[in-house]
């Protein structure tokens, strides 16, 4: 996948200098105006929960959730719109720009973002991923991504070539080919596991993963012999759920990463006044390639299916002391969704 990706952004940016050659190349040129960063951020988590036992006479235990952080480093070349502000001094790695998701920027040319993201939340660690370099002309788009969100559990590379015809300076829309690069989205581990009945047979499988139960003693073994249940219900409802994630996560890291060939259409529309903006962008891709793979999504959804993503930034002043906004992300690929919103009202006093 690394060579990919390398490959993918080799061709990319070769495509920003069609009339030099590799050794013409000044890469100076294609960082002008670029921010490298890094920052670091954290905070307070939630309070210390109490928690009582009353199983071998009154018992406390306090949980404690560590502090929240943010570590992120990146850089970024890319034009702000109209309506985007820098209230800030510097970049902290907090910025949430709306705009980047859209299909073309504020201007032509080669623009990139490369951001990855450290982060603990309410004592979960996760990473965040999200790098792009796109180049926009007249009549063409290239694009590379690559969104890691652990949030959502989703991740992919996505490479795009499209034809743009530009019906005005405002309103675009586009055509072409898609390739992305995932994990087997839709497999189910567990369904060699599941009973006529629509249950999980999962003592036994707890069995094929080392665990060791004693039924009469009522005592329950880790693979590594740690006593982790005293009673079935203990088993059932914290062991078994534990068992079942661990499984599921190992038996699709064993699996290759694949790829889907896709059409995708798109557009892209950007109007902007002082007291008046709309920036809006979809795409769709209502076609996939069937490569008969034993882990293709047509094997799970046993038909075509529809992804899709958009967004919408829309701002008005109203009079001089009142205005309203509305930003939005949504996206939805292989049943899996991801998606940002706020709105809001401004009134100022005079």
């Amino acid at each position: 996948m690394k060579k990919l990706i390398i490959l993918s952004l080799i061709i990319l940016t070769s495509c920003a200098a069609p009339k030099e050659c590799c050794a013409q190349v000044d890469f100076k040129k294609y960082f002008k105006f670029a921010t490298f960063y890094g920052a670091a951020s954290g905070g307070t988590s939630v309070s210390d929960v109490e928690t009582f036992s009353v199983n071998n006479g009154l018992q406390t235990a306090t949980k404690k959730t560590p502090f929240d952080y943010n570590i992120a480093f990146g850089v970024r070349k890319i034009a702000r719109f109209g309506y985007e502000n820098k209230a800030q001094t510097f970049y902290d790695g907090t910025e949430n720009s709306w705009s980047d998701g859209a299909n073309i920027g504020k201007v032509k040319g080669l623009e990139f973002l490369f951001e990855i993201d450290y982060t603990r939340q309410q004592g979960d660690e996760y990473i965040d991923q999200h790098h792009f370099i796109r180049y926009v002309q007249d009549n063409y788009i290239i694009k590379g991504e690559y969104l890691q969100d652990g949030f959502a559990d989703i991740k992919y590379f996505e490479t795009s070539e499209r034809y743009r015809y530009k019906v005005n300076d405002k309103l675009s829309f586009n055509a072409g080919l898609a390739q992305r690069l995932s994990e087997p989205y839709g497999y189910d581990p567990l369904a060699e596991w599941m009973l006529s009945n629509g249950n999980i047979h999962y003592t036994y499988l707890a069995l094929q993963q080392g665990y060791n139960v004693d039924v009469a003693a009522s005592e329950y073994f880790s693979p590594d012999g740690e006593l982790v249940a005293t009673s079935n219900e203990v088993w059932e409802e914290v062991v078994v759920p534990i068992m079942l994630a661990d499984y599921t996560q190992k038996k699709r890291d064993q699996l290759d990463l694949i790829i889907q060939h896709s059409i995708v259409l798109g557009f892209d529309y950007y109007h902007y006044t002082k007291s008046f903006w709309t920036h809006a962008w979809g795409n769709v891709m209502p076609y996939h390639l069937d490569e008969g793979g034993d882990y293709s999504y047509h094997k799970y959804e046993g038909k075509q299916w529809l992804d899709y993503g958009g967004g919408i930034i829309f701002g008005t002043k109203i009079n001089k002391r009142l205005g309203v906004f509305t930003e939005g992300k949504y996206n939805k690929y292989w049943n899996r969704k991801w998606y940002d919103f706020k709105l809001g009202v401004n009134y100022i006093i005079r």
